[in-house]
This record gives C-alpha cells, structure tokens and sequence, in this order.
C-alpha cells in the first residue's frame, strides 16, 4: 500500500510539474515578439547657459524582448540653440538602449548610451552620449522625459571652455509595429 501511495505521489507531482511547464512554454511562445517603430519630436532645455533651448525629431527601432523588456535604436536630429550668429549646435545621435517596463506594461525606465555626431556650424567633434530617462508608452503614443549628457562637447562655464554639455528633454512619439 505504501508503494502505490508513493507512485501516486510522485506520478501527481509528475503531472504538475509538466502541466506548469506547459502553461509557462505556451504563455512566453504566444507573445509576440518583434520589431516597433516610431517617430518622435523632443523639445530640451540645456542645463548650460550658452544655449537656450533645442529641438529635434527622431526615428527609434524597438525589439521586444518580452513584455517587460525591449532593446532600442534611436538616431535622428537635434539642435541646440544660443544667441548670436553660428552659435548653434546641431548634431545626429546614434544611441543603443535598454527598455524595462515597471507598471502595468506603459510606464518605463530606459537608459541609452551611443554617440552624438556634430554637424553644424564647422563644428565637427564627436561625443560619448548617456542618457537615462522615463516614459508612458501605449500601443501607439511614447511619452518620455529624459536627461542627456554629451561628454565632450565644450561649455563655457565662468568665463572658461569647459566639457561635458548636459539638457533635460521631453520627447512625444508615434509608434507602431513593423
């Protein structure tokens, strides 16, 4: 008798373990993975005097890794705008980032790292671009606020060229499934 309570047993445990296994395959096989795009427009405020404000538009690529996680590619263009003649800085990023949804699959956290490209102005040097940020996205507006800080641009703070140009920017995007 006790042989037959142990086969049941086990044969029981068996059968949960398999019958979770197979809810669990089936549910992470039936999301769909795959790609988003959007198109987005930032406004920004730059944290150093010189410059007064920026605008700027861009185009990110998302894979889905699952619900809760994405990998993102954003590039476009942006410009920084100060006061006087050719003043202005205008550059293209190319950023690769990391997307973790934190409530009810919309409100995210998001870091992207990559480099910004100048390209106005004859100012032709390069940055190391960081930017962390947060964002509500539904299945098709992205709405995200995000800190930027271009590591080799130059500043001028007291009176002294300086590196290291940071803003903060609010991004309205359009997205959809590709």
């Amino acid at each position: 008798m006790k042989n037959v309570f142990n086969i049941k047993t086990v044969l029981t445990t068996l059968a949960l373990v398999l019958g979770l296994a197979t809810a669990s395959a089936q549910e992470a096989k039936n999301y769909d993975q795959g790609f988003r795009l959007g198109f987005g427009i930032n406004g920004g405020v730059p944290i150093n005097n010189q410059y007064d404000f920026s605008l700027g538009a861009d185009a990110r690529l998302q894979y889905d890794l699952s619900q809760k996680y994405s990998l993102t590619f954003t590039t476009g263009f942006s410009n920084m705008f100060a006061p006087g003649k050719d003043n202005d800085l205008g550059y293209i990023p190319a950023k690769a980032g990391f997307k973790a949804f934190v409530l009810k699959d919309q409100l995210y956290l998001m870091g992207e790292v990559g480099a910004a490209f100048a390209v106005t102005n004859g100012y032709d040097k390069t940055s190391l671009l960081l930017s962390p940020g947060i964002g509500y996205a539904t299945s098709k507006v992205d709405i995200s606020l995000r800190y930027e800080h271009f590591n080799d641009f130059a500043i001028i703070r007291n009176g002294a060229v300086k590196e290291g140009l940071g803003q903060v920017s609010l991004r309205l995007a359009y997205g959809f499934k590709i």
